[in-house]
């Protein structure tokens, strides 16, 4: 995904609204919030901005890549 940097700039947690950081080259593994540690997956180019999507951060750095149902 290649995520345009001012889109990057307006995106924001969906559970504490702070900002984002990209993963991978072009966001296009994920975006990754560090105040709540967790990573909002990118899906067919589509980042899923959804709190029950949300990955945490310790297990996307373990190769997990949905978040636990």
């Amino acid at each position: 995904m290649n995520m345009n940097k001012e889109l990057l700039e307006i995106l924001a947690c969906p559970r504490c609204h702070g900002a984002l950081e990209a993963l991978g080259d072009n966001a296009d593994e994920g975006l990754s919030c560090p105040a709540c540690a967790v990573v909002y997956p990118v899906r067919d180019d589509i980042p899923v901005m959804l709190v029950e999507e949300a990955v945490p951060l310790a297990d996307w750095q373990r190769g997990q890549r949905q978040a636990a149902r």
